[in-house]
């Protein structure tokens, strides 16, 4: 029964897997030829006029100087991947609000060429909806950084049930698998003496070892982590890698203690009766 839980939680792995590459894959981009033939003629009016209302100008300067916001004249990150302030623009980006709901189609395209041929910036080919569909060819950088989280942020009742029920079988099987390692198929009445080996002594200073660098690489993650959330531009923490040292040293824990009560731990069963069928 510890197999088929472990195997049924393989199954509903790939199922949840499955959902979740489906709720983070980027949605598609609707090129609207409308939009396409009316950018040139606006960005250069409608494009600086929703760059000084909708507040760019208090971050990022009347002249694209910067002040709380970065500098974008002559900004070169912005020149090589102008689809980059397409998205900024949309989803937002640590202090900047999402304008993704807040400004139109044709609004959204109009600030972000503005913005790309101002003050010195010269993008030879206009942003235009083909260019933000041609980039989602490639794998999105925000699709990563969401399926890189521990818990992602768009996770919906289906997949939170799977894991959940995934976490059930999986516990069930491993405690399992682990009582009839350090126990066997039966229990049988007494006291059982058990000596440890070579093999089992190197096993737990092994484990113990593991723990220990596991800790200190998780201790050194966090505090990375809380310096590039605190930075001028927040860099988001690497909750994968958090994840992945935690977990190391909670199963490592796991295997110290199934290593302990297997080979140096002496045991004692007792039953009320011995042909009983509980034994205790």
């Amino acid at each position: 029964m510890p197999w088929v839980a472990i195997v049924c939680a393989a199954i509903m792995w790939i199922l949840l897997l499955f959902l979740f590459n489906k709720e983070t894959a980027p949605e598609p981009v609707t090129v609207d030829p409308a939009v396409v033939a009316n950018i040139s003629k606006e960005y250069p009016t409608i494009g600086k006029e929703i760059y000084t209302s909708a507040g760019c100008v208090g971050c990022h300067g009347a002249e694209g100087q910067g002040g709380v916001g970065p500098a974008l004249a002559g900004d070169e990150k912005i020149l090589k991947d102008p689809v980059y302030v397409h998205n900024i623009v949309v989803n937002g980006k640590g202090a900047m609000p999402a304008f993704g709901e807040k400004l139109k189609e044709n609004e959204i395209y109009a600030v972000a060429n503005y913005v790309l041929n101002s003050w010195g910036n010269k993008e030879d080919d206009l942003l235009t909806p083909a260019t933000v569909a041609e980039s989602q060819t490639k794998v999105d950088p925000a699709v990563l950084k969401n399926r890189s989280r521990l818990v992602p942020e768009d996770i919906k009742l289906p997949e939170i049930f799977l894991a959940t029920f995934i976490m059930v079988l999986l516990t069930y099987g491993l405690i399992g698998l682990y009582s009839v390692w350090t126990e066997g198929t039966e229990l049988h009445p007494g006291i059982h003496k058990v000596r440890s080996t070579p093999i089992a002594m190197l096993g737990m200073v092994t484990t113990l070892g593991l723990i220990l660098l596991f800790s200190v690489l998780f201790a050194r993650q966090m505090v990375i982590d809380y310096a590039g959330w605190g930075a001028n531009e927040p860099v988001m923490p690497n909750v994968t890698a958090e994840g992945f040292y935690a977990a190391m040293i909670i199963l490592l824990l796991a295997l110290a203690v199934g290593l302990y009560k297997k080979f140096f731990m002496d045991g004692e069963v007792l039953v009320e009766d011995a042909s009983g069928e509980f034994p205790w």
